[in-house]
């Protein structure tokens, strides 16, 4: 009698086990959490988020949203790459480079009949670098679970401005005209220490969307700029580059900017 109670109690336990996995399995036995070893990948869910609301509030002419980097949403690329099923190494990656030109039509002052026109142009580039290392470890039963940890990032970033004219100093023939050739920005470096704290929920085995709020101490710095000109002189064109703008540094801790940065994550 007592050997069949135990043997009760262990198929209880048993079972019990057994339907506690089944709730974090699919149909197909896939596990839906994170898993020692695996890698993933995350995408900002806002622009997803906007385009199912507007389809009930009736805004005609929607775009589908895609995965593109935008401005204020600078962190849209990152990555994990869990340890054990509640902790994980995570990256953050950005890269923006940026290029474009506007042209325009000028009349041509070596033309006396005003029929022929040369192009004026202006060019405009910079780029804006940020790496970024943490750690994250979370807890929770079921699909829901709690995110916290740190991270530090690193940012560089720069631009200018180039100017192209189609008429050269020599043939306008004014001695009293001075024009920018280029502009560059000071060189800007930024360093960031943040602690954050969040939650995901696992709409499907190993994908899942989640919010994350974070509290930041921030360090930024940037250097003098340079503008370099061009005159005409009496012994021909000459060019003349000096420092300009200001130099300035910066300090902060306070929460993120932008609130709750909501994300859909897929682990693989």
């Amino acid at each position: 009698m007592k050997k069949k109670m135990i043997f009760a109690v262990a198929a209880v336990l048993i079972s019990g086990v057994t339907m506690g996995q089944e709730l974090l399995t699919s149909k197909k036995g896939v596990p839906i959490l994170p898993e020692a070893g695996d890698y993933a990948i995350g995408v900002d869910a806002t622009p997803f988020l906007d385009y199912a609301g507007n389809l009930f509030n009736g805004n005609l002419g929607n775009t589908s949203p895609g995965f593109s980097y935008s401005p204020d949403r600078p962190f849209s690329i990152y990555g994990k790459r869990f340890i054990d099923a509640n902790s994980a190494y995570r990256a953050t990656f950005r890269l923006g480079v940026g290029n474009n030109s506007i042209s325009n039509n000028v009349a041509d002052v070596t033309d006396t009949t005003g029929e022929k026109f040369v192009e004026d142009k202006t060019t405009n580039s910079g780029f804006n670098v940020t790496l970024g290392l943490g750690k994250e470890w979370r807890r929770g039963k079921g699909r829901l679970q709690g995110v916290y940890g740190g991270e530090a990032l690193v940012n560089l970033n720069s631009s200018k401005f180039k100017n192209e004219y189609g008429n050269s100093l020599q043939d306008i023939d004014d001695s009293t005209l001075t024009r920018t050739l280029e502009v560059k920005n000071g060189f800007g470096f930024g360093i960031t220490v943040r602690a954050f704290v969040g939650v995901e929920y696992f709409i499907a085995p190993k994908m899942s969307i989640g919010a994350e709020y974070g509290y930041a101490l921030g360090f930024n710095t940037r250097g003098y700029g340079e503008t370099t000109t061009e005159a005409l002189e009496p012994t021909g064109t000459t060019s003349t580059t000096v420092d300009t703008g200001t130099k300035a540094t910066g300090f902060g801790l306070d929460t993120d900017a932008s609130g709750f940065n909501i994300k859909f994550n897929f682990h693989f």
